[in-house]
């Protein structure tokens, strides 16, 4: 009809694409189901999920064998976070004294990190890398670099074996429950008596290491 105004048709505005450091959050929060602590950098919070172990690279990697297949692994530098079950920090410091670690284990150079902690967050696998490169683990342990997928960069934390989305994390992690019972979660007790001898061995071959102080 001549002189009828078409109706106007109102066409939504583009939405602005999430930056990388909230797709990570996103993807902690959402898809995970983990507390992230508020602000820059971005850092999960231990101790409700999952506790830490951090050790010396060299003995994370030689402790591998003691995990699940589905046991998330970080890299950070020269660190290996190991995800454990909740409360096995604070059962750390008598563990180690009853594995007879007591007298060293301030020597160790393994850190516990559980309740009211929080460490540094991996990037989400796709970000830069999924899987961390690391000397003298075999492929299967991101000895190779997936195609089309850069280098982490320089100091930055990755995963190594990241957590899979709408998987239960605390079936796949060490536990002090595990000894004796029935369940497929890896034994703790096992997993703290070999990163703490592998610590031991990295202690001693860098004390070895440095050149003797003549006077």
């Amino acid at each position: 009809m001549v002189g009828t105004v078409p109706p106007r048709t109102t066409v939504p505005l583009p939405r602005r694409p999430l930056d990388p450091d909230d797709r990570q959050r996103h993807w902690y929060e959402n898809e995970l189901g983990w507390r992230t602590v508020p602000g820059e950098p971005l850092r999960l919070v231990t101790g409700l999920r999952f506790d830490v172990l951090d050790v010396p690279v060299e003995a994370g990697a030689a402790a591998l064998w003691r995990l699940g297949p589905d046991s998330p692994v970080a890299v950070r530098g020269d660190r290996m976070r190991l995800l454990v079950a909740a409360g096995s920090a604070e059962e750390l410091p008598g563990l180690l004294d009853w594995l007879e670690w007591g007298a060293l284990a301030s020597a160790l150079d393994l850190v516990a990190l559980g309740a009211d902690g929080h460490m540094e967050a991996p990037s989400r696998p796709g970000e830069r890398l999924a899987r961390a490169p690391l000397p003298g683990a075999g492929p299967a342990e991101g000895r190779s670099l997936p195609p089309g997928r850069s280098r982490p960069l320089q100091g930055a934390a990755v995963w190594l074996r990241p957590p899979e989305p709408g998987c239960e994390v605390e079936a796949s992690l060490p536990t002090l429950s595990a000894v004796g019972g029935v369940g497929g979660a890896p034994d703790l007790v096992r997993l703290v008596d070999t990163v703490a001898t592998q610590c031991h061995r990295v202690r001693l071959r860098r004390s070895c290491a440095q050149p003797l102080a003549f006077s």
